[in-house]
């Protein structure tokens, strides 16, 4: 059974690996004037983070004279906008963002750290106020963080710093630009023209091109692969959790159940899934996937060998395999506190449900019993000694031995010591304990 068992989860692991290599995305080199386009939409997180810079490489590559990010997104993960942030910086190529109809939060912030912007017609830039995973304002450490890197992001680029302050903080006075005290600042293209936030209106990308002399060049698209978008999913900050709450769930259930069953399937699966996406966005190695099998093989291990030491070590690889996988601590730990109260829930469940049943936990309650029918006999209890006299043959202090009727007893005093020599009498037997006193 443990070789069937461990012959699946190398069967699943090298598929696992495979997959990985179908995610692969193959690049041609290019010659002459080049643009290469780099979509930013959706959600700024770590999976866009990994593919804004194998864009970025990919124009390097193929000798891209100018980088234009098309930006229309909500906003995201700070971390993920500085690691952004910093691929946009470290590049050689021009960079342009085309503000094509959002750049809110994060991506106001990705857009103020390109060389020149452009705004579509009735594009929105701004709205960049930090806030913490539940939605409330950030404290005040990250707050005075993500202010400095946007009066950064500015300044670096000749634009003036208070309007990138009033996009983050609406204690900030900006309203010439249509942001008084206590409002964010949010510019249109036309505000955005006025305060020097954008170089012009461009209808599409087309005309974006003509504005900057590069109409004659080649024109490349940079595209999310399929196993990118994958990834983008799977490491989605409320797609984290669900995968791990899945993962444990299922595989307690094949706790409690024979074989290797659709339980136990499950559960490797949404823990592989969570792996797929990471490793796919780089944010996790090999040494970590190999850490994650290696602590799962030790579960296995732990519904054949008993006392429980092969579960804990299992335990303890699954989750440190889970903290080096992911891209935020924070995230990760909220994650891993939501799947455990999940599956305690459950535990409590099955527990109430299938009671003793349960193959994992019958290791650790004792079901052997035992009967005078089996041959066990319990100790003898001498009440028949209670009022006996006898004399110690050692002191008593308070335990001792006494000769009684020619039988020697292990005894204790009532509390007081009793030389040799002397008289005492059973006062009580409390099981195989037999209390004297001196008389």
């Amino acid at each position: 059974m443990l070789l069937n068992k461990l012959r699946i989860l190398v069967a699943l692991a090298c598929c696992f690996v495979l997959s990985l290599l179908i995610g692969v995305h193959l690049t041609t080199k290019a010659s002459g004037d080049t643009v290469y386009v780099i979509p930013i939409e959706e959600t700024v997180e770590k999976g866009l983070s990994k593919f804004l810079e194998r864009s970025f490489q990919e124009a390097e590559d193929m000798n891209a004279k100018h980088i234009i990010l098309d930006i229309n997104t909500p906003g995201g993960a700070v971390d993920a906008a500085l690691e952004m942030a910093d691929t946009i910086h470290n590049s050689a190529i021009p960079v342009t963002a085309y503000v094509n109809r959002r750049a809110l939060s994060a991506g106001a912030y990705l857009a103020l750290n390109a060389d020149d912007i452009y705004m579509a017609p009735g594009g929105k830039m701004g709205a960049a106020a930090i806030i913490d995973t539940n939605g409330n304002a950030a404290d005040k450490k990250s707050e005075s963080l993500w202010l400095a890197e946007m009066e950064d992001a500015a300044k670096k680029n000749g634009r003036d710093p208070k309007y990138a302050l009033a996009m983050a903080d609406a204690d900030v006075d900006a309203k010439e630009a249509g942001a008084p005290k206590g409002k964010l600042l949010t510019l249109s293209p036309d505000k955005a023209l006025d305060v020097g936030y954008s170089e012009g209106t461009a209808q599409n990308i087309d005309d974006l091109l003509k504005k900057l002399n590069l109409e004659d060049a080649k024109v490349e698209y940079g595209e999310v692969s399929f196993a990118e978008k994958v990834a983008r999913f799977l490491t989605h900050p409320i797609v984290i959790p669900i995968l791990l709450s899945i993962g444990s769930l299922g595989l307690i259930v094949e706790l409690y159940s024979p074989g290797f069953g659709i339980p136990g399937f499950m559960g490797l699966s949404a823990l592989m899934l969570f792996f797929y996406g990471h490793l796919v966005a780089g944010l996790a190695g090999m040494e970590t996937l190999l850490l994650f099998i290696a602590g799962i093989v030790f579960i296995i291990l732990e519904l054949f060998l008993p006392g429980g030491i092969a579960g804990i070590i299992g335990v303890i690889a699954v989750v440190a395999s889970l903290f080096l996988a992911s891209g935020s601590f924070k995230v990760m730990a909220v994650s891993i506190l939501i799947a455990t109260a999940v599956s305690i829930a459950a535990s409590i469940l099955l527990t109430k449900v299938l009671g003793k049943r349960m193959k994992f936990f019958k290791k650790f309650i004792l079901t052997d019993s035992t009967s005078t029918e089996s041959g066990y006999v319990s100790n003898v209890t001498r009440h028949d000694l209670i009022g006996k006299i006898g004399v110690t043959q050692t002191p008593l202090r308070p335990a001792g031995t006494v000769i009684i009727d020619d039988e020697r007893l292990d005894v204790v005093s009532d509390g007081s010591f009793t030389e040799k020599d002397k008289k005492v009498k059973v006062m009580k037997v409390e099981g195989s304990r037999i209390v004297v006193r001196e008389i």
